[in-house]
């Protein structure tokens, strides 16, 4: 089995000790530095992490003689690989020309009403095979791995039949099987309402209820369910029934919640058990409150927000009230076409006054427990994956200062080097 040591990184940001539940508060900002560090790879897993001398001695002792690729961290910043917790990257075609019209004025509802947004893209995603799909959506997990991303989480939601809902959720798994970066899947049948049920939306919902789900579930397709909690879209009611038939085949509960309107999402997902309530622009005090006592992760969208030029979430009142708060790009083709995970970083010290090394928690170990993995990523700690990102920085802080820069030099998935010297390096 391959063995690498990284050696001297000026700081060995570890995240460690919240594998079990996700940081909140002031431990938000616990990086858990280890200044001139080293790192031990075999097997794909992390075997010794410390200082340069406590890894030499674990190598002495327990590797003595054997090949080993060592890496030199001098100058540089080692970190957990970024996890991306919230994406619809499964999808056809584009939708550049909203960008003017949002320029001109038109709001995010009323371009979905007159045929754009998302029916947009169901139309086009569609008209697309399985195999375009994945060609497609290959192009931009590489662009996430040059980003330092090493798992991300995608939804479908843009078939809204059962064919094809299940095309996208197929071209997901194809693409966990095939590429280096992992991806976790969410069954989002219930992103929109389609325009054939237009007047008739309950008839809709039975069909992601009765049809779409035991397919999903018997296929092993997906392991939450999200839905659309929005004025326009799905009422808190039916939300909360197609969270709970989830639930009963064994899908995971997320919601978009309070994104456009503060309709009540943070308040349902607290209430159903949801792992994850995202966007949350306009979340209630109340709503946030009852996340913080359920434990719920917030998936902030900066990204979004950003796109849509729109208030942005209310970060500081989330940590402040001990809600677990996570970042991802929410990359989709309409409101938030990006893979720059760095950038949305930047945009939630900007814009939501999180500090540096919240960013960083929000997305590394809590972006973990946003999808179930905070137990095998998510962190550098003895036992798990050996996803690690070395960047091109002397410290953390340089990251967010340096603002719409890569700093990734070196990008290792489960101990095999995928990213060197700013290039993708793996066989496809």
């Amino acid at each position: 089995m391959k063995k690498i040591v990284i050696h001297q990184a000026n700081q060995m940001i570890t995240m460690r000790g919240a594998s079990e539940q996700p940081k909140i508060g002031e431990a938000m900002s616990d990086l858990g530095i280890i200044e001139n560090g080293s790192l031990a790879m075999e097997g794909g897993k992390i075997v010794a992490i410390g200082t340069k001398e406590e890894v030499e001695r674990f190598i002495v002792q327990n590797w003595g003689n054997e090949d080993v690729e060592e890496v030199n961290a001098l100058g540089k910043i080692v970190l957990p690989g970024f996890i991306d917790p919230h994406t619809h990257l499964v999808f056809a075609g584009s939708r550049e020309y909203e960008l003017e019209m949002r320029l001109n004025g038109a709001s995010y509802l009323e371009i979905l009403q007159a045929g754009g947004g998302i029916l947009a893209s169901t139309r086009m995603t569609r008209a697309a095979s399985e195999a375009v799909l994945v060609e497609d959506t290959w192009s931009r997990l590489n662009r996430f791995l040059l980003q330092g991303v090493t798992t991300v989480e995608a939804k479908s939601g843009y078939g809204l039949t059962l064919e094809d809902e299940l095309k996208q959720l197929r071209a997901a798994k194809q693409l966990a099987q095939k590429h280096p970066l992992d991806v976790v899947s969410t069954f989002m049948g219930a992103h929109a309402v389609p325009t054939e049920y237009k007047e008739d939306p309950e008839a809709y919902i039975k069909l992601v209820i009765e049809e779409m789900m035991p397919k999903v579930a018997a296929e092993n397709l997906a392991e939450f369910c999200d839905v659309f909690c929005e004025a326009g879209v799905f009422s808190v009611e039916q939300s909360e029934r197609i969270l709970e038939a989830g639930k009963k085949h064994g899908l995971i509960p997320k919601v978009h919640a309070d994104e456009i309107k503060p309709l009540g999402g943070a308040e349902l997902a607290a209430k159903v058990g949801a792992v994850s309530a995202d966007h949350l622009l306009q979340a209630s005090d109340e709503g946030i409150q009852a996340m913080a006592e359920a434990g719920v992760v917030a998936v902030l969208l900066p990204g979004t927000a950003f796109y849509l030029m729109a208030p942005y979430a209310r970060a500081r009142d989330m940590i402040a009230a001990g809600v677990p708060v996570a970042l991802s790009t929410d990359r989709n083709p309409g409101s938030s076409p990006t893979e720059s995970l760095q950038l949305i970083m930047n945009l939630a010290c900007l814009n939501m006054k999180m500090t540096p090394a919240e960013v960083l928690t929000a997305t590394t170990i809590n972006a973990a427990h946003a999808i179930g993995r905070a137990k095998e990523v998510g962190s550098l700690e003895v036992g798990k994956a050996a996803d690690v990102i070395i960047m091109d920085a002397p410290n953390y802080a340089m990251l967010q200062y340096n603002f719409g820069t890569n700093f990734v030099e070196s990008v290792l998935k489960n101990g095999e080097f995928v990213v060197k010297g700013g290039q993708l390096c793996f066989n496809t």
